[in-house]
């Protein structure tokens, strides 16, 4: 593939389910603040003492970045004293931890209004930082519900094989605007001017969003493949749930390991730092660069800003359950610290247009 705007990161063929010979549910979310309920589950408790206070806040249709500039205004602090473990949905009703300065306490107060709401807080040593999350707690309803005898064999497919890991199209903004933008950056093709009308948080935004795409990428060709639950030579696997990654050697081992739930093949969050992998898998890998018209190198040329890491290539949702209900389906369930309940949602309903409007998540 060459550079350019051609690039197949940019193709907007509908990623591969793994629920695609069943029959979807149909549907829409989102309808509603309601409809979309978040909570965080946080890595560790407050320690209810120290030099940080940790507040519980429930935001409704409140987007990421605006809800940061308005704890920043309203406490009189700088953007960059303020702790998240992770962003949330805007169009929903969320619940999540955020940590700012003790001194800021005799101003909590002017936190409440235009859909923020402080519940609770306490105190904690550390600041909050991104990442320290255990997982995200969703109740979801999906409204105009086409099948619902469909239900029972989607569920069972999606407890026992788990969920391709994709990111959702939210991380690449509206139309793919945010991802034209890492590409333009990552292949040199962005213009002096363009680049420095960039944030330091769009710039950082901008060329995750391209990590993201190519992970999706890898992760769908073996999905397209059958090869997305089968262990490859050289895949670097990380424990389940949580764990340290090595690579696979032994791959009837390795397999027998994976279905039992012990381990799951990761993808790549190619950067500078990334755990590399070998032999077959690093094929696989070195290949997603070369048809995305990318190179190891332009990442290097970002320093800090692309370190990579790995990702599961896909995750078992925690208590799922749904049941019908008059207004649709409704869901519950739990996932990982960056998984994406939308997609989830898909492989249920089966539909690229899961909400009239897209929202941030």
């Amino acid at each position: 593939m060459i550079p350019g705007s051609d690039s197949s990161l940019l193709s907007r063929e509908p990623l591969p389910l793994l629920t695609a010979d069943l029959p979807g549910l149909g549907g829409v979310i989102k309808s509603q603040a309601e409809d979309f309920v978040v909570e965080e589950i946080p890595a560790y408790e407050p320690s209810g003492t120290g030099e940080h206070l940790f507040l519980w806040i429930e935001k409704r249709n409140v987007g990421a970045e605006w809800f940061l500039r308005q704890l920043a205004q309203r406490l009189g602090l700088h953007a960059n004293e303020i702790g998240i473990a992770g962003l949330k949905d805007r169009q929903a009703i969320t619940r999540q931890w955020v940590s700012v300065p003790a001194r800021a306490e005799p101003r909590l107060g002017e936190l409440h209004g235009e859909g923020i709401t402080l519940l609770h807080h306490t105190r904690h040593g550390n600041k909050l930082k991104p990442g320290h999350l255990r997982g995200n707690r969703f109740t979801l309803l999906i409204r105009g519900v086409a099948r619902p005898e469909a239900l029972p064999a989607l569920l069972q497919r999606l407890q026992a094989q788990g969920m391709p890991n994709y990111y959702g199209s939210q991380r690449f903004g509206h139309e793919g605007q945010t991802l034209s933008q890492g590409l333009a950056l990552l292949q040199g093709r962005a213009s002096p001017a363009s680049a420095k009308k960039l944030s330091g948080w769009l710039r950082r935004l901008a060329l995750s969003a391209v990590q993201s795409a190519l992970f999706n990428f890898y992760v769908a060709q073996r999905l397209r493949e059958g090869l997305l639950r089968r262990v490859l030579a050289g895949d670097v696997m990380k424990k389940w749930p949580f764990g340290g990654l090595f690579h696979a050697v032994d791959l009837a081992e390795e397999q027998s390991r994976l279905e039992a739930r012990e381990t799951i093949p990761t993808g790549p969050i190619f950067g500078t730092q990334m755990f590399a992998a070998q032999g077959e898998a690093a094929q696989r890998e070195a290949a997603t660069l070369q048809q995305a018209g990318l190179s190891l190198e332009a990442f290097a040329a970002h320093g800090r800003l692309l370190t990579g890491t790995r990702r599961y290539a896909f995750v078992y949702p925690e208590a799922l359950s749904a049941e019908v209900v008059p207004e649709g389906v409704r869901l519950r369930f739990t996932l990982p610290a960056g998984s994406y309940a939308t997609v989830l949602v898909r492989e249920l309903t089966h539909s690229d247009h899961l909400q009239a409007e897209d929202a941030d998540e």
